[in-house]
């Protein structure tokens, strides 16, 4: 009870800090640039925006603060209202982006975040995207595998080919109005089947702990679904890929085949030597040695982003072959995860905010139905197919929607996906932005529809014990 009060005091405290500095730094903060941009009616006077041009450094150190600031700030709010903080995140990069900020406050806009440090942001952003993949193939657990490897392969496939194949029958309607110019129906329409059949196996995890399911069944069946779905969903990104930048079939059967050398080295060669120079480690050598599988993320996901396969496939094969339960892999975890998640994914949510424009949308009623259309179809494929297959495999209807639900969530990993899309010209802003609506609301869904499938099926317990009792007493 005691160490309950003192969390909850806890708690309490830390909300209290954020709140005064919210209200006492970046509240004043906002109104000092606010008129500073406003008060600057005499073209004489330079604005602010001018007056930052020659200073490129402090342009990227406000927009990086800016960005931080936001995303961890919404991260926590809608953290308390019961959803995981990646919701939030991928919100604050929205409202900062065109679709908001910049409509609402243009002068606000060009001093919080200028364009000109948008390529620099871009980088940022992608190196968060490769260490990302990379933790995310670190996290794989394939014990979870152990005697559910059936079940686990059967709800996993289902759930990437049922999403898939609606995904690419809808491209058949949606590619004469939304596809760009050039873009081939083939690349439209496999891209648009991967990014309906995407899990977002980090944002499940911590739904999971969340909710306090992370070891029960329902968890691990999820868990390993998710896995498999992972392994599966990126290794079909990279194949789009490579069909999408080959210029010929010639090249595209070079590029399969350089990434079938590429893996087979990681897995026959790499990870063998890597299992034995970890357990030669010595624990006072880790600090000084850890750092260089840094370099090797790095080389990997350069290697795949020549081969034509895109750097994050390179990143997530060698967090895969690297080895679990060692110093190096919590020290990776620690460091490398700490300063992803704190610094460089909230560049990247703020990155795919600049790129989603609403407006574009509209008023339009007929793109708004669109998006709904996308929506449902994806909703449609993940979660219905999802637990019609862990039906299929003897789980209850009730455990069943709840796999459905949760595979259904698809977070991050979706708008990596489409950020892929968008800067290979297979997807148009348009397009990419009733994705990036689909993302956010099937994430969101995720939470609430466990929470009450999970309290209806306590409930028909409950029911079920008290007609076993009144049964027994009157046998009685």
């Amino acid at each position: 009870m005691a160490a309950n009060g003192s969390r909850t005091r806890l708690r309490n405290r830390n909300a209290r800090a954020i709140l005064i500095y919210v209200v006492m730094v970046i509240a004043p903060a906002l109104v000092a640039i606010a008129l500073l941009t406003g008060a600057n009616n005499d073209s004489s006077a330079p604005s602010t925006a001018k007056m930052m041009v020659g200073h490129p450094l402090a342009q990227l150190l406000l927009a990086v603060a800016v960005v931080v600031g936001a995303c961890k700030a919404a991260g926590w709010l809608v953290q308390r209202l019961g959803q995981p903080p990646v919701i939030g995140e991928i919100t604050a990069g929205i409202l900062l982006g065109p679709s908001v900020l910049a409509a609402l406050w243009p002068s606000g806009a060009a001093v919080l975040l200028p364009k000109a440090v948008v390529p620099q942001l871009n980088v940022l952003a992608q190196l968060g995207v490769i260490l990302f993949v990379f933790l995310t193939g670190l996290e794989l657990n394939t014990k979870l595998l152990q005697g559910r490897g059936q079940l686990a392969l059967l709800v996993s496939h289902v759930s990437i080919s049922l999403p898939f194949l609606l995904g690419v029958a809808l491209a058949v309607f949606a590619y004469l109005k939304f596809a760009p110019e050039g873009t081939g129906y083939l690349a439209f329409a496999l891209f648009f089947g991967v990014s309906m059949s995407v899990t977002a196996l980090p944002v499940l995890v911590r739904i999971l702990q969340d909710l306090g399911l992370f070891r029960t069944e329902v968890g691990v069946v999820a868990l390993t679904c998710a896995l498999i779905d992972d392994v599966t969903a990126w290794s079909l990104l990279a194949l789009v890929v490579a069909l999408v930048t080959a210029s010929s079939m010639m090249g595209v059967l070079l590029t399969i085949g350089l990434t079938m050398v590429f893996a087979a080295l990681m897995f026959f060669v790499l990870r063998p030597l890597l299992a034995r120079w970890v357990t030669r480690m010595k624990p006072h050598h880790v600090r000084g040695i850890a750092p260089l599988a840094l370099v090797a993320i790095l080389l990997c996901a350069m290697a795949t982003e020549w081969i034509g396969v895109h750097a994050m496939f390179g990143a997530f094969v060698f967090g895969m072959i690297f080895p679990r339960d060692n110093l190096i892999e919590e020290w990776l975890h620690d460091k490398v995860g700490g300063l992803t998640a704190a610094l460089l994914l909230p560049l990247f949510f703020a990155y795919s905010g600049l790129r989603t424009e609403i407006g574009l949308l509209g008023a339009n009623l007929e793109l708004w139905l669109w998006c709904g259309l996308i929506l449902v179809v994806a909703v449609a494929g993940k979660l219905v197919g999802s637990a019609m297959a862990a039906r299929a495999v003897g789980e209850s209807w009730n455990h069943s929607w709840q796999v459905g639900s949760l595979m259904n969530c698809r977070g991050l990993t979706e708008l990596v996906v489409l950020n892929v899309g968008l800067d290979l010209g297979v997807l148009s802003p348009t397009l990419f932005t009733m994705l990036v609506i689909m993302a956010l609301i099937s994430t969101a869904m995720s939470g609430p529809m466990v929470v009450w499938l999970r309290r209806k099926d306590q409930s028909s317990v409950v029911q079920a014990d008290f007609s076993v009792s009144r049964t027994d007493r009157k046998a009685a």
